[in-house]
């Protein structure tokens, strides 16, 4: 023992040797930590891990340093199963004394097993798991699951008994008790285990009946009593009549006690075993339908991750080809790029690509370069483009084709705003399609950018007609 002060070995005297320092009731502490490692020494060697871990607990309260009482603890956890606690005590144990201790070697142990550090957490998972069926009713399911953690960790005693008392609240007796003798096994004074096992037994072993007193009956005889007057007449029974009453009776006495014993023991166990049968088969059946609700329960599950993924993956999709159509328009922009390239003469090439493109409707949705692309193609193939559409437009507008005519005025004024004609005999087509709003709007924008021509003066002259008098005038 060593002083807490100093760290030098303590004597036999009350106070350190070296430093001076008071320990007598230091050294008390650490004794009663020692009595309380030793005891719970004592009872893990016969298996009484409730009782060492009671102990172990208070020698680790009285001296939380004490590193043999804190790796035995983890060990008893490993054995009974609880591998997070055990792994939690022997960490601390490392952190406490870094070298030479044999908890690095416990460590390494479930560490470096990979198969045994994902079996841990499986265990771990399918008992929340169960626990949670549990609490949800579902205790055909919490039965499976306990089955399957049990395999994964045979030593487990919580699981084990929580599938007794599953069991025992199903009134499957057998099984409870089978599960329970295997806690018994691993820690043989658990309270929990042996309160259980109580209910069970008296369950299974049934309560003698109790006896009710015989009476006694008197030796007869074989003699034949009766009166006569006064007297009585005391007269011997004949041997051969007596013997062969004594037959007849010993035969129904006989012939009672078959029948009883057949109604008494034998159709009892032929009943017994045959609902036992039944019953095996029923819990067959239920177990196979239990695993298949839980497998359909997992497999919508997975149906429904499946489907939020896809949910995901589609939007994710949408957002890179763009609901608004600006991956499209980005394609009809390097096409007519491509065909300006390829030959710039032919402009009504690129112009085609170039319509389908509305910037407008786009908005956000399309980067800087991409307009920046837009209009240096619009400038390069504009002038061409806008006497292109002029010309055709004009034309159809002189044949009296108002409604053909629109569109190529529009597309020319679009792609030469310089051009006053255009739009002035664009707002034409407007009004004579009857289509008085845009015709003013196309007016008013003659007089704003071409003011003091003669298209300015008659644009004024027919908003006025426009405003005043529903028929219109012919250009």
């Amino acid at each position: 023992m060593v002083c807490y002060n100093c760290g030098r070995l303590l004597s036999e005297h009350g106070f350190c040797t070296a430093c001076g320092a008071d320990v007598t009731l230091y050294k008390k502490i650490m004794f009663i930590a020692n009595r309380y490692y030793n005891d719970g020494l004592e009872k893990a060697q016969v298996r009484d891990l409730t009782g060492a871990l009671v102990s172990l607990r208070q020698s680790l309260k009285f001296n939380k340093n004490h590193i043999e009482a804190r790796n035995l603890l983890g060990l008893i956890y490993f054995e009974m199963g609880e591998v997070v606690a055990a792994l939690s005590e022997w960490v601390i144990s490392k952190n406490l004394k870094p070298q030479k201790n044999i908890a690095d070697d416990y460590i390494n142990m479930i560490q470096s097993n990979q198969s045994r550090l994902d079996s841990v957490n499986q265990t771990i998972k399918k008992y929340n798991q169960s626990l949670l069926y549990c609490h949800q009713g579902s205790l055909d399911l919490a039965v499976i699951q306990l089955k399957k953690v049990l395999s994964l960790n045979p030593k487990f005693v919580r699981a084990h008994q929580l599938l007794a008392l599953l069991y025992i609240n199903s009134e499957e007796w057998e099984k409870a008790r089978r599960e329970l003798y295997k806690c018994r096994q691993i820690d043989t004074s658990n309270t929990i285990t042996m309160r259980y096992l109580k209910e069970v037994e008296r369950m299974l072993t049934p309560e003698e009946s109790a006896k009710a007193p015989l009476k006694k009956k008197g030796k007869q005889g074989n003699v034949i009593k009766y009166q006569s007057g006064n007297e009585t007449i005391i007269q011997p029974m004949n041997r051969r009549e007596a013997k062969g009453m004594s037959t007849v009776v010993n035969m129904a006495i006989g012939i009672a006690i078959g029948v009883a014993a057949a109604w008494f023991l034998i159709l009892p166990a032929r009943i017994q075993a045959v609902k036992a049968v039944n019953d095996d088969e029923l819990q067959t059946v239920r177990e196979q339908l239990d695993a298949k609700t839980a497998t359909i329960g997992e497999l919508e599950q997975q149906i429904h991750g499946l489907t939020e993924s896809n949910s995901a993956l589609q939007a994710d999709l949408d957002g890179y080809v763009g609901t608004d159509g600006a991956l499209q328009a980005m394609d009809k922009l390097l096409k007519a790029a491509n065909a300006y390239l390829a030959d710039a003469t032919q402009v009504m090439a690129v112009a085609e690509s170039l319509d389908e493109i509305n910037l407008e409707e786009l908005g956000d949705s399309v980067s800087a370069d991409f307009k920046a692309l837009h209009q240096n193609l619009t400038t390069l193939v504009g002038p061409e483009l806008a006497k292109a559409y002029y010309d055709e437009g004009y034309e159809l507008y002189r044949q009296e084709q108002y409604a053909q005519a629109l569109p190529l005025l529009a597309k020319a004024y679009q792609y030469n705003e310089a051009n006053g004609d255009a739009l002035y005999y664009l707002a034409h087509c407007y009004r004579l399609t009857e289509n008085n709003a845009k015709a003013k709007e196309a007016y008013e924008e003659v007089q704003q950018k071409f003011p003091g021509t003669e298209k300015a003066r008659n644009s004024k002259r027919f908003l006025t007609e426009l405003d005043g008098d529903p028929s219109t005038a012919v250009g």
